[in-house]
């Protein structure tokens, strides 16, 4: 299916991959967002459920091995151009999980790959659903252990 223009949405898979007070970034090298701050992430293959979707993205983006912990939220994104028309629509599953590796390799379609400190993600030029599915899971991890 193609990414621009498709006849329907796209189910993308991201994961909010946290390590004790901070998140994993991806530059994204492919639009939408290029060279944007992004959560790990692409679109699922058929034959492959969300989960290894997301396991599978983390992994070629970043080079982590990762088990998904849960399911933070889902979210649409759609961006029209400008005759109102829906350039990209994907229908988002947002998954989080924690890791203990900090060693990062950007891959794939990724230019870079960062860890940004839980404190910092309001002042970064994140997407505003991704800043709220990063606090999301930030307290869905913090509600585990206790």
């Amino acid at each position: 299916m193609k990414r621009s223009y498709p006849d329907r949405p796209i189910v993308g898979v991201g994961v909010v991959v946290l390590n004790a007070d901070k998140v994993l970034l991806v530059k994204r090298g492919n639009p939408p967002k290029a060279e944007e701050w992004s959560l790990p992430g692409g679109a699922q293959d058929i034959g492959e459920t969300l989960q290894e979707a997301g396991i599978r993205e983390v992994k070629e983006e970043t080079g982590l091995t990762i088990t998904i912990s849960g399911l933070v939220d889902a979210v649409d994104f759609i961006e029209k151009d400008d005759f109102g028309k829906p350039r990209f629509h994907y229908s988002l599953i947002d998954f989080w999980a924690v890791s203990s590796d900090r060693e990062l390799r950007p891959g794939d379609d990724a230019l870079s790959v960062q860890w940004a400190a839980h404190d910092r993600i309001d002042a970064l030029p994140l997407w505003s659903e991704t800043k709220r599915v990063i606090h999301k899971a930030f307290k869905l991890r913090d509600k585990s252990k206790q």
